[in-house]
């Protein structure tokens, strides 16, 4: 099992920058893609950012030049690296990690951004 615990989240205004960490303990698939997603008050669950254990990256076209997505692999952690916020960026941020080698589909408890305008 992996178990997923975001954090960095919090309160910034207009045109700010946050950084989102997602740890990963457990036993971690031997090929995996990580992805941060977001939800808004009474939205659906959207696709943020990807990045597999290649290091190839995709992200939404709402954030493209915007936010950055990496991971560190000897420390089994994903970030987010979010600048220029905009008040539509305001969601509960999830990582998630989807591999083979264990099989595994997980997510983490979420992490609240909060951008001001």
């Amino acid at each position: 099992q992996v178990q997923l615990v975001e954090s960095g989240g919090g309160l910034v205004q207009a045109g700010g920058s946050l950084r989102l960490s997602c740890a990963a303990s457990g036993i971690t698939p031997r090929f995996n893609t990580i992805g941060w997603y977001r939800q808004a008050p009474g939205k659906q669950r959207d696709l943020v950012a990807t990045i597999n254990n290649f290091n190839s990256v995709d992200s939404a076209d709402s954030v493209k030049g915007r936010f950055t997505i990496s991971r560190d692999n000897a420390k089994n952690t994903a970030y987010l690296q979010m600048n220029s916020l905009k008040p539509e960026d305001t969601a509960v941020y999830y990582c998630n990690i989807k591999g083979i080698g264990p099989q595994v589909d997980a997510w983490g408890q979420g992490t609240q951004v909060t951008v001001s305008s």
